[in-house]
């Protein structure tokens, strides 16, 4: 039953209780509150609900982030309402606004609340963690949940706040004229910030780094679509000042939507992007596209580009500082662009410019647009130890008369005195560590897998991860011949010779945590042939050549768009393979687990377990396994694209299958 509540904000602390509904300004008991359920419901104007640091709990610590499924607070429309002080965690959303007027939040920490769990490796990414958010007419983005979503929400303030180890940040909808400002968006799995047909708002002095997935250093760079700050579908004429947006997939990722995709009109336009640093990205320190903006006098060092820019046109690039990218400026099909006044220190390329001969044919845009690369005035640039300054492929109208003027470090001390930096924002792009819930925000101590030793691969080398100097030993370890070091300091490199290598574990501690590494891989004799099929009523069809059927595999784990070397003779399309194995698992409880695109069966024991063989994105799937014995046989289709099919079995009953899709 809804609690109506009518307390006066100087009157002694409410207790809440789930589905309340409250109607004036009240001050809540500060206590911690487990609330499931119902959520909290706000309605009314020219309300304040102080929490004085109340806590709002929906699945307690021990349950794993993507189990959330609640709401922890609904504003439902109203003018003139103020949320402050609230701790909550533990939701699918904290705070969900809708048809406000007039919204403050204020000093509030809604951290740990949900987020997917990610199965790229250390090696090589996975298809599930790609994310999508081109779509959010019928309320898709709420699929990810967030600490923050605005809809529709007019005017208002969000100040102070912090939102860190969930999946999103702050997500606006439809919501315009909002200060930002002051806040902590980091450490989340998909965004700090996002907008979608969001206009004339300001974000100012922000903390949104680290929100990042899709990266493991020395081995992929990624992003799969994460962002410290996104702005899709017709957000325009936002500010965008002096935030703080390192090492995330993007620092910023704007594109035009699908509006402007399929009628050629309007467009993310007028954004002006300034003083913000963007350094050391997975992907694009600035990702502007379809669209007409302004990006002045930003920080963008170490990522793959500083700014790509395809089929920008009236694009201002000025005043910027490029530092150790691939590319600095990269821009395809762009149209009368401006590139003047940035400073290019040591980038692969410089500024790259081109045109392709042929759009995608799926692009409505291109039918109302010309999209040739033409039109370009680059000048008073400073270019230094570049391998290349200017690579230009067809295009057009390039004016690079201007002489560049002697170098300056102005954007540098602007950004230094302005931007909310932090030890760790500065920190080179090999401080993103990624793990199955997301980035590492360095402040407890981590164990963390960097691969085989080179001198003897049956040896694993594991990196002590956590604040510079703390010191830690050993605790426990199991099924482990030898260990390099019993003791000593983070940052060191541990090298485990195991007795097992299917099955070990090493257990640390420091300053009273514990931490560990526990490696699981039962050991599986896999039989693997392909075919290539033309009928569909047969997908085993044909039996490959030798070529491909050598010796027993360890472990099926197979992702890429071409086949590699050793698997040159498969095709691109139309392939199948069958696999068999036997397993054999001391007592427990444990999953088969299959990740594919495009289809996968599985038999265990000769009984049908998974059978997801329509053709499908990459997808999760599982199936439980007890101890024992067991006959295994897998079999895959690949249709066309990308490849995707690895096969686990894990311990527990966990089903996890990660962010939701399209991918």
């Amino acid at each position: 039953m809804l609690l109506l509540l009518f307390a006066l904000a100087q009157g002694p602390g409410i207790e809440l209780k789930p589905g309340m509904v409250i109607t004036q300004s009240v001050v809540i008991e500060p206590k911690t509150y487990k609330l499931s359920g119902p959520p909290i419901r706000i309605r009314g104007d020219n309300i304040t609900v102080d929490f004085r640091g109340a806590v709002l709990e929906g699945i307690g610590p021990d349950v794993e982030p993507d189990q959330a499924t609640d709401t922890a607070i609904v504003i439902e429309g109203g003018r003139t309402i103020r949320i402050e002080d609230a701790r909550i965690r533990g939701y699918k959303i904290a705070i969900l606004a809708r048809g406000t007027r007039g919204l403050e939040l204020v000093n509030n920490d809604l951290s740990d609340n949900w987020k997917p769990r990610l199965f790229s490796l250390f090696e090589h990414e996975s298809l599930v963690d790609w994310l999508s958010f081109h779509h959010n007419e019928n309320r898709e983005w709420l699929r990810f949940g967030a600490g923050m979503y605005l809809e529709d929400v007019k005017h208002g303030l969000v100040r102070d706040n912090t939102i860190e180890h969930g999946m999103n940040g702050l997500l606006l909808v439809r919501s315009d004229s909002l200060m930002i400002r002051d806040n902590n968006f980091s450490f989340n799995s998909g965004l700090g910030i996002g907008l979608y047909r969001s206009s004339d708002d300001s974000i100012i002095h922000n903390r949104l780094d680290y929100n990042v997935r899709g990266y493991s250093q020395g081995r992929y760079t990624r992003g799969q679509d994460s962002a410290d700050l996104l702005l899709y579908e017709q957000s325009s004429r936002n500010v965008v000042l002096f935030n703080s947006m390192t090492h995330g997939g993007d620092g910023i990722f704007l594109w035009a939507g699908q509006t402007t995709m399929d009628s050629g009109k309007g467009g993310a336009n007028d954004n002006l992007f300034y003083g913000n640093d963007v350094s050391y990205s997975t992907a694009n320190g600035v990702e502007i596209t379809f669209s007409r903006n302004k990006v002045i006098a930003n920080k963008a060092w170490g990522g793959e580009y500083g700014v790509w820019g395809g089929y920008s046109y009236e694009t201002e690039i000025s005043g910027n500082d490029f530092q150790g990218n691939r590319t600095g400026i990269a821009i395809e099909h762009g149209q009368d662009n401006t590139i003047v006044g940035n400073r290019f220190d040591h980038d692969s390329t410089a500024i790259s410019l081109w045109a392709d001969s042929l759009a995608p044919s799926d692009w409505g845009y291109p039918r109302y647009h010309d999209t040739g690369s033409r039109d370009y005035r680059i000048g008073r640039n400073v270019f230094i130890g570049n391998t290349t300054t200017l690579n230009v492929r067809s295009t057009t109208g390039l004016d690079t008369t201007i002489t560049p003027p002697a170098p300056s470090g102005e954007v540098s001390r602007l950004i230094k005195d302005s931007v909310p930096s932090t030890e760790l924002s500065l920190a080179p792009r090999s401080s993103i560590i990624v793990d199955e819930w997301g980035p590492y925000d360095w402040r407890t101590p981590r164990l963390w897998y960097v691969g085989r030793d080179s001198t003897d691969f049956s040896r694993s080398r594991l990196v002590v991860l956590g604040p510079h100097g703390d010191r830690w030993r050993l605790l426990a370890e199991r099924g482990v011949a030898h260990l390099s070091h019993t003791e000593g300091f983070t940052g060191d490199t541990i090298v485990v010779s195991a007795d097992n290598r299917a099955d070990w574990s090493v257990t640390l501690v420091s300053r009273g945590t514990r931490f560990w590494y526990i490696r699981f891989a039962p050991p599986i004799e896999w039989r693997v042939n392909f075919f290539t099929w033309t009928d569909s009523t047969n997908y085993f069809e044909r039996l490959l050549g030798d070529s491909l059927h050598g010796e027993p595999v360890r472990r099926i784990d197979y992702v890429w768009y071409r086949p590699p070397p050793r698997l040159s003779a498969l095709p691109l399309r139309n392939w199948s393979l069958r696999a068999t194995g036997t397993v054999t698992l001391p007592g427990g409880t444990y999953s088969l687990r299959t990740i594919s695109d495009d289809a996968v069966r599985a038999w265990v024991d000769g009984k049908l377990v998974i059978d997801n063989w329509t053709p499908h994105e990459s997808q999760v799937d599982y199936a439980p396994l007890s101890s024992g014995k067991h006959d295994l046989r897998i079999e895959y289709r690949q249709v066309d694209g990308w490849v995707e099919l690895r096969v686990d079995i894990i311990r527990g009953s966990s089903r996890s299958t990660g962010s939701p899709g399209p991918h």
